[in-house]
């Protein structure tokens, strides 16, 4: 038998949890009920109760009541989560979680959710889902099922959705995962404008003996990729595209938020860097680029995304950014800089090539890195099979210093 969470304010929810519970029970499973409500006693007897989550949040709960501030309480309730339920998970007490609610409970389940490890069973059902949930989900694999009515009492809908909730959490902890070869892990980050440069040194590496994963730089995926990094799974990082950090500081669409570039740096991860495609800023269509860039070079990706290309200013402060976070680096780290272009329109005679731009940000990245941290700037384009073999080689090089036992061709 395995025993699946259910976490939620069982103050206002507690008779759907109370559903969700026999739903689940009535497949052979066990359920743990923990409760973060905290402004009315709860309808639906928890096995892990609010005080013991306010322990966790270092926070009194008779306090935190007395103070009728929802916001407050489940932002300590939110803590709280986050430090109890992976020690609850790890010590077994646990296999799968579900949870319900609207969006004050997303927020303390999803906090919760956000610091399992990838492969836990996680299931939320939301009045949120179906908008944008990645500040709920982050770069974690959250199943989000969209509520379709408020989570307020059992009727012919809620019935249904909870009922498929109920379901898929029980098939997800159900469910064996083949075993397969375990071979140690490297993360890459690619775009389309970078994919030759990831595929010639994917092939490079997994020659080598490594399993290389790739994460596409569309914003989530620079979270999930450093989100896998954090959990200590993985041996090195070939970080190609960065380019999730121009639209962070431009205001593209495509931001992984302020900590990208950091989880390597803080674990101490072998990795090389490269500033790929940070010429450009990404925007949906044409019609929904801020008023506030008119006048800017663009290029038409397709007919969904448009792209920006970024000035020598720009780059300049991302020169000194990637200082910033590079120089927190506690393990092997290199850096490569293509002089002939960080995409494949950013290449001589491409309607990105913008060189004296591309130099901004080298000059700036020199001018601020650690003297210790190698900085090596190639007469190539990013996606020139020369330059993408001596990032995979370098990489392989570093993850020898730290793991001199790794596998070798």
């Amino acid at each position: 038998m395995t025993t699946i969470a259910l976490l939620g304010a069982m103050d206002t929810k507690g008779a759907e949890y109370a559903f969700v519970k026999q739903c689940i029970e009535s497949r052979g499973h066990r359920t743990l009920v923990i409760d973060f409500g905290v402004l009315g006693p709860p309808r639906l007897e928890p096995d892990i109760t609010r005080d013991q989550l306010a322990d966790a949040a270092g926070v009194n709960l008779q306090e935190l009541a007395a103070g009728q501030d929802r916001g407050e309480a489940m932002a300590a309730m939110a803590r709280g989560a986050a430090v109890l339920i992976p020690r609850l998970y790890q010590e077994g007490r646990f296999q799968g979680i579900l949870a319900l609610g609207g969006g004050g409970s997303t927020s303390v389940a999803c906090a919760a959710m956000r610091s399992l490890p990838l492969g836990a069973p996680k299931v939320m059902v939301s009045t949120v889902a179906g908008t944008d949930v990645s500040g709920y989900v982050g770069g974690v694999d959250i199943v989000m099922i969209p509520a379709v009515v408020d989570v307020a009492g059992i009727n012919s809908i809620s019935r249904e959705v909870f009922s498929r909730a109920a379901g898929a959490v029980c098939g997800m902890v159900e469910t064996e995962v083949p075993p397969g070869e375990d071979r140690p892990l490297v993360v890459a980050s690619m775009f389309g404008n970078t994919t030759p440069c990831i595929e010639t040194a994917k092939a490079i590496l997994e020659q080598a003996g490594y399993e290389v994963l790739v994460f596409h730089a569309t914003g989530v995926g620079g979270r999930t990729m450093e989100h896998l990094i954090a959990s200590g799974r993985i041996r090195g990082v070939l970080d190609i595209t960065t380019t999730e950090w121009a639209d962070e500081l431009v205001g593209g669409v495509l931001r992984a938020g302020p900590e990208r570039l950091e989880a390597a740096a803080r674990c101490g991860v072998p990795a090389v860097i490269v500033p790929g495609c940070l010429d450009m800023v990404n925007f949906w269509a044409p019609e929904t680029i801020p008023e506030k860039f008119q006048g800017r070079l663009f290029y038409r990706h397709n007919p969904n995304i448009t792209l920006m290309r970024t000035t020598p200013e720009e780059n300049r402060q991302l020169g000194h950014i990637f200082a910033q976070k590079l120089n927190q680096s506690r393990g092997p780290v290199a850096v490569f800089v293509p002089k002939r272009g960080f995409s494949m329109i950013d290449a001589p005679g491409g309607p990105f090539w913008q060189p004296e731009a591309d130099q901004a940000f080298a000059d700036a990245l020199r001018q601020n890195l650690r003297p210790d941290i190698s900085l090596q700037e190639m007469d190539a384009n990013i996606n020139d099979p020369e330059f993408a073999r001596t990032c995979a080689e370098t990489l392989l090089g570093l993850i020898q210093q730290v793991q001199p036992t790794e596998p070798r061709p």
